[in-house]
């Protein structure tokens, strides 16, 4: 008897950032696998992982990880977590809206998706030098000072969820790696 596996990408929020939030990825690996994950791979050291998992719900994946990531690290670790095929809309997503953009481009990934006065609130706060687009549960940053940007995290988890940022050349190659 087989049971069906199910491929996760999980983006970690928030770890090693500084002295108090260290997460090396052999210790999420062992996380991940402790939490019933198998084929566990990881991507640089700023939170990316793909594995295996029996668990097919979401929002059930993310809980099961962040239960795991708090056991080993005693700290929360927010959780956000893409089939292979959500990953790589989100790709094709960005390189659509960053078409002749020449400045920074990130992606945040959001736990829920926006509703309509929350994605309005959100590309209302842009910087004049900034673009923001909401689609599906990511939030695309166009912008060309990344040091001056009105749009962070804590914005984005104030307009719509729980979120965390990558550069949009972390996020094409995650697709092209793992989607």
């Amino acid at each position: 008897m087989t049971t069906e596996r199910h491929t996760w990408i999980a983006f970690l929020r928030a770890i090693n950032l500084g002295a108090t939030r260290k997460f090396p990825k052999a210790a999420i690996v062992a996380a991940v696998v402790r939490a019933g994950g198998t084929d566990v791979e990881t991507y640089i050291n700023t939170g990316n992982v793909r594995f295996d998992h029996p668990v097919g719900d979401r929002a059930e994946m993310e809980a099961i990880l962040e239960e795991a990531f708090a056991a080993d690290r005693f700290f929360e670790v927010p959780t956000i977590c893409t089939t292979p095929a959500e990953l790589k809309v989100i790709a094709n997503d960005a390189t659509a809206v960053g078409m002749g953009h020449e400045g920074r481009q990130y992606v945040f990934l959001c736990k829920e998706h926006s509703d309509s006065s929350s994605r309005d609130a959100l590309v209302a706060r842009a910087g004049e030098d900034e673009r923001v687009y909401v689609i599906g549960r990511a939030v695309h940053l166009l912008t060309e000072n990344v040091h001056k940007t009105k749009i962070d995290n804590a914005v984005v988890e104030r307009h719509i969820a729980v979120s965390t940022n990558r550069n949009v050349n972390v996020i094409r190659t995650l697709a092209d790696k793992w989607a």
